[in-house]
Parts: structure tokens; sequence; C-alpha cells
């Protein structure tokens, strides 16, 4: 191969490869970047997820490669492999302290966590109906999540529900739409209830 060709390989390779702030776990058969600024709580939600028995990939850094048109595969750095920084405890050991079946070298990533802290006057989405913005990571659109952190959210049972909401939502299901449904049939059934007292008036 000639030298130019080298060289566009090199460049072709450096655009599918990422460096991204955030940690990746694999939740409940997804794999959960999850983001948010520096101090919010990310480390903590992923240590109290990996106790309930999910898979840990990589804190606070993550390394992500395209491996297809619509495929993204995140690692961690070698140097920080199975480590992760909690204030207060330093660094850990998450092979070391949960075992070996707790960790995981490699995941395709399906599902972007975005933790953002809580706006006391912004106007927040409460029914689901509002679809967030997909992350774009390397020309790839990945489906997200955008919570709200406030003292007193349980913020790692809402990272676990919002992975099964995401596979609810993959397999065809959608909540906001059946309580939406429910609605307007029930206020249906009241009119048409209505009309017909009218008629017989």
């Amino acid at each position: 191969m000639s030298k130019s060709g080298k060289n566009f390989s090199v460049e072709e390779e450096n655009l599918n490869q990422k460096v991204v702030s955030g940690g990746l776990l694999q939740i409940n058969g997804l794999g959960v970047l999850i983001k948010g600024d520096s101090g919010i709580g990310k480390s903590e939600s992923a240590l109290e997820l990996i106790s309930r028995g999910w898979r840990f990939v990589s804190d606070d850094v993550t390394n992500i490669k395209k491996i297809s048109e619509d495929k993204l595969i995140g690692t961690s750095p070698s140097l920080s492999r199975y480590f992760m920084e909690i204030r207060g405890l330093g660094i850990i050991n998450i092979k070391q302290i949960f075992g070996s079946k707790a960790i995981c070298k490699r995941s395709k990533i399906d599902l972007v966590i975005n933790l953002k802290k809580w706006e006391q006057n912004k106007e927040y989405d409460r029914l689901g109906l509002e679809s967030p913005e997909k992350h774009e990571l390397l020309g790839v659109k990945i489906p997200q999540i955008i919570i709200p952190v406030a003292p007193g959210r349980n913020i790692s049972t809402l990272i676990e529900v919002a992975c099964k909401v995401q596979v609810l939502k993959e397999k065809g299901y959608h909540a906001p739409k059946e309580i939406t449904y429910r609605l307007k049939r029930d206020i249906a059934s009241k009119e048409g209830k209505r009309n017909k007292k009218i008629d017989r008036l």
C-alpha cells in the first residue's frame, strides 16, 4: 500500500473513534452511556447499579469506536480499566470488590442517560410524550433520556427504570401513548352517553 494510502487509513480510523466523558454500563441488556456535569453523581449512581448486579465497562472516560453505520462499541482506557473514582473513597477496583461477573471489557452503546441538575423554574415533561433529541456520536444517533437530578431523587433507580422503558419502546410499547388512548376512549364514552341522554329528551 502506498504512503498516501496509509495516511488515508489512519485518517479514516480517527474519524471512527472518539473519547467521550461519561461512564458505560450494561443494564437490562442495553449498553448505557451515563453522561452529565462533573460532580452530579454519575459514578455513585453507577456504583449502586453495579451492586444491584449490572455490569461495569468504564468510569468517567469511555473510548468509542464506530464499527458499522449504526453500531458503536465502548471500552475503557486500558490504564483505568476496572477502576472507579468515588469521592470520599478514592480509587476502587470494581473487579476486586464485586468479582469478574461485575465487569465487561466492551459493550455496544444503545442508550445515553444524560444527568442534568434540576432547574427550579424549568417546566419538565411529566407524561413522557415529548421525546428528547437523540444524542449523536460519530454520526450515529443514539436514543437519549434526560434525567433531572435533585435531592431526594434515587438516580440509580431512575436509570434502571429508564432502561426498562427503553426496552419496552423497542418492543413497541409506549406507556404515555397508552394512557393518552385510555383518556380519549374514556372521554369519547362519556360524550356518547351524554349525547344519548340528550336524544332521549
